[in-house]
């Protein structure tokens, strides 16, 4: 049924519900696990030109680190997996790899806000990938906020 499946990652910590469900059903289906980071250019943009270069710079590092992570996950489970950073704006990044690698469902996490965009309020991804995906989205809640709403 799923014979490629995406994980969206932002390196937060609330990502690691969605890459735990993500893989597991890649598992089950023997699939190949995609593994995105979006360097997001609304915050390189908004930065201080003096500081932009450093911004994206530290947006970049920290995006290479979580795809690390990802494809260390996806291969202890002997997953082959294929990871791509790109920069742009994260949902149309995400929804735009999926058409592009005919991915069959995508795995992403509720609460994956970087620190940046909870500061900046840009949003929702997930919630803009559900609104545009032709194609079913599994939006896994993070932990953190289950406990907080007493779940």
């Amino acid at each position: 049924m799923y014979d490629d499946v995406l994980i969206p990652t932002d390196g937060s910590d609330a990502v690691d519900a969605a890459l735990r469900h993500g893989l597991r059903i890649a598992e089950n289906e023997g699939a190949t696990v995609h593994g995105l980071y979006v360097v997001d250019k609304r915050i390189t943009d908004a930065a201080d030109p003096e500081t932009r270069p450093d911004v994206e710079a530290t947006l970049t590092d920290e995006g290479g680190a979580a795809l690390e992570a990802l494809s260390a996950a996806a291969e202890r489970k002997g997953l082959p997996v294929v990871t791509e950073q790109r920069h742009g704006t994260p949902y149309k990044e995400i929804l735009d790899y999926a058409d592009e690698e005919a991915v069959d469902l995508v795995a992403i996490g509720s609460h994956g806000k970087s620190p940046r965009e909870k500061l900046t309020s840009l949003g929702s991804v997930s919630e803009r990938v559900v609104d545009g995906a032709s194609i079913p989205v599994l939006v896994v809640r993070s932990e953190d906020a289950a406990s907080a709403d007493g779940d």
